[in-house]
């Protein structure tokens, strides 16, 4: 976490417990989580890597048989160029063009099908994360939970000042007064 962030949450929490909306004498319990670090050694994020390797790794072995091909499809095409008829470079010619696109277009399809997948995957481990935190924080009493990047993770009732605000906007709209 940067000293910025570190100076941040402690100024917040010096804020909330000088009477952000708490009485003075309560003490906020504030607390930071890496998700980061999360994503990179929680045993799930590795299990996911792994099933998520296991799944395409049929798909990288065909893509790389398939380069293998080509290129000694390349290679017959350089070395005949003296020995070959016209008629048999056009058509090694040929079947390379059409092995090369589908090449192409099959890397392509990995590719895009393995970056879906990596997201689908990221996207249930944050949220799994995100639940795993926020059921730590309310177990262990903390009124609010950091994000290393500068988010709010969990906010108990006792930090929320949401009614508060919707009451001095009633009282700030039944006196007439609006936003200038």
């Amino acid at each position: 976490m940067t000293r910025t962030g570190i100076l941040v949450g402690a100024m917040l929490a010096a804020t909330l417990s000088l009477g952000g909306g708490l009485a003075a004498a309560q003490e906020v319990k504030v607390g930071v989580v890496s998700f980061s670090r999360l994503l990179d050694e929680a045993p799930q994020a590795q299990a996911s890597q792994r099933a998520l390797q296991e799944e395409f790794a049929p798909r990288q072995r065909d893509l790389r048989g398939r380069e293998e091909r080509l290129k000694g499809l390349e290679e017959r095409l350089q070395q005949g160029e003296g020995f070959m008829s016209e008629d048999e470079r056009r058509e090694l010619e040929r079947d390379f063009r059409d092995q090369k696109r589908d090449f192409d277009r099959a890397k392509t399809e990995f590719a895009e099908d393995l970056s879906l997948r990596r997201n689908e995957e990221l996207g249930g481990l944050q949220r799994m994360l995100i639940g795993e935190v926020q059921t730590y924080s309310q177990a262990q009493n903390y009124d609010l939970i950091i994000s290393d990047a500068g988010g709010i993770v969990y906010a108990s009732d006792a930090v929320d000042i949401t009614q508060q605000i919707l009451d001095a906007l009633v009282a700030r709209g039944q006196s007439g007064t609006g936003s200038d």
